[in-house]
């Protein structure tokens, strides 16, 4: 069984706009009366924004107190200024590693996709400068279970016309690792604190091709690693 596909989440994969995302709810929060911390900003990893804004909702105690419409102009308001912050972002803003490996997937003909939540993805990705290295994005707009839901990645494989048994996820978060493994795929966790990833790295500078094919090799030791 030969590799077909990798497919990349986004935020802490790609590029960190954790902290970007993590000051955009403070800010919304803070005006509706709830505090959050970095801490509880963990949860919101890996999530949409409206599961995000239900958890903080939560947090707060005022589960009950918004109708959908209130729900909507909060997520809005956060939304518009996460936009704004990402005016920050460059081709410096790619985590170390992450450009070499696209381009070394890129010449061996493995597909590359994308499966984030986030709806500013397109967005993000013409920041970096490598919208054009990706095959796919998964259109998360249209995505009706969050992560750990493996629709996303289902999505992305079927966009990609490959089988999720022949393609490998990367995430950081442990939802996402989840949605990795119940669409099929091979699943790489970067973090030190996931569990149930196949393959477990401490960060985005040990993964690469030799990683990739390594792992691979060891779930499929009978097979060539890319498409002839």
């Amino acid at each position: 069984m030969k590799l077909d596909a990798v497919i990349f989440d986004l935020d802490g994969v790609i590029t960190d706009t954790a902290h970007l995302h993590f000051v955009a709810w403070r800010e919304v929060a803070q005006e509706i009366g709830i505090a959050i911390d970095e801490t509880f900003n963990e949860q919101l990893k890996g999530i949409s924004r409206m599961a995000s804004l239900q958890r903080i909702l939560q947090h707060g105690g005022k589960a009950e107190q918004f109708s959908a419409a209130d729900c909507q102009a909060i997520a809005e308001r956060k939304n518009a200024r996460y936009v704004a912050s990402l005016a920050s972002l460059t081709p410096d803003s790619i985590l170390p590693g992450i450009t070499e490996l696209l381009r070394d997937l890129r010449a061996r003909g493995v597909r590359i996709g994308l499966a984030s939540v986030s709806l500013n993805a397109p967005t993000i990705l013409n920041a970096l400068g490598i919208s054009s290295l990706f095959d796919y994005c998964a259109d998360a707009s249209r995505v009706v279970h969050s992560k750990p839901d493996p629709e996303i990645f289902l999505a992305a494989c079927q966009g990609l016309r490959v089988s999720p048994k022949q393609a490998i996820g990367i995430e950081d978060a442990q939802a996402g690792i989840q949605a990795i493994n119940a669409s099929g795929m091979a699943s790489i966790g970067i973090g030190a604190d996931l569990t149930g990833a196949g393959l477990l790295l401490p960060s985005t500078r040990e993964l690469n091709w030799q990683q990739l094919e390594a792992f691979w090799q060891h779930l499929h030791p009978a097979s060539a690693t890319v498409k002839e």
